[in-house]
């Protein structure tokens, strides 16, 4: 691992790093920032992941996120949201190729190389953090924005051993069901759509939900109401009767602005259950 910068801030420690991947076979780079409590003890750990065309860079000087994890006690890791690099396959489309991994492990040509986002997130990461920094592996919650929120969600539903906390901002909530979604589907896993169920956060929050509270925050002016589907999500929760919240929040679009607003409701969401363990 390669410290790339680290900076003070709001009494802890934000440095951004860099690594060669095995699951992404290639360098990869990501974000980690610790609160001052990261100096007496182990913390809870919450994974914040980006959207389309984001980097590790994106949450991490947009949204304030820093602020409220040194009050609430809990660290960040922002990880990037695709492979890049020299001789890693790529699209000019922005919702495919690089910045626009799905956080999913590919299986089709030309993506299963380095396409494995899915293993990233969930096992090698994790392994380099906690071994690295002052961390508490059994106090891990995951959030995200727009394709991040899929990822978060349909991660912490596969996973609930792992993931003791969850929320989204504006997710993907049906990409099974939409063009943002289905093209992306059958280009990383291809055309079985048996394959494609898994990485459904509205499906899999109908089959069998979560274990602790939801947060999902959603801009009503959101320019990708029709792509994102937040009302299969909604409905979903509804119909299992899920804990917790899904708040149609008026004037708000899909921005970093929306994300930024609702940033200290989400990390006091996980501080709260992550806390309690």
């Amino acid at each position: 691992m390669k410290t790339l910068s680290e900076n003070v801030a709001f009494g802890g420690m934000q440095g951004v790093y860099s690594h060669t991947s095995d699951a992404c076979n290639c360098e990869m780079t990501f974000a980690v920032y610790l609160p001052p409590a990261a100096k007496e003890g182990p913390v809870p750990v919450l994974w914040y992941l980006s959207g389309l065309t984001c980097t590790h860079e994106n949450a991490m000087v947009k949204t304030g996120a820093q602020a409220w994890a040194a009050k609430a006690g809990i660290a960040l890791v922002f990880p990037d949201t695709s492979p890049r690099g020299e001789g890693v396959a790529d699209d000019e489309a922005f919702d495919l190729g690089q910045g626009a991994g799905f956080y999913v492990d590919a299986t089709q040509k030309p993506w299963a190389p380095h396409f494995s986002m899915w293993s990233y997130i969930r096992e090698e990461l994790p392994k380099l953090v906690f071994r690295n920094f002052n961390l508490n592996e059994q106090a891990q919650g995951i959030t995200g924005h727009s394709m991040g929120g899929h990822g978060a969600l349909t991660l912490a539903l596969n996973h609930p051993e792992q993931y003791i906390s969850a929320s989204a901002f504006a997710p993907i909530c049906n990409p099974t069901g939409s063009d943002w979604g289905r093209n992306q589907l059958s280009a990383y896993l291809g055309p079985d759509e048996a394959t494609w169920a898994r990485h459904d956060a509205s499906l899999l929050m109908a089959q069998h939900g979560f274990h602790s509270p939801v947060l999902i925050d959603q801009g009503a002016a959101d320019q990708f109401l029709g792509l994102l589907k937040p009302e299969k999500l909604a409905g979903a929760m509804a119909t299992r009767r899920q804990p917790g919240s899904f708040r149609m929040q008026p004037g708000y679009d899909h921005s970093y602005f929306f994300v930024a607003s609702f940033m200290e409701d989400h990390i006091r969401h996980h501080a709260e259950i992550l806390h309690a363990i």
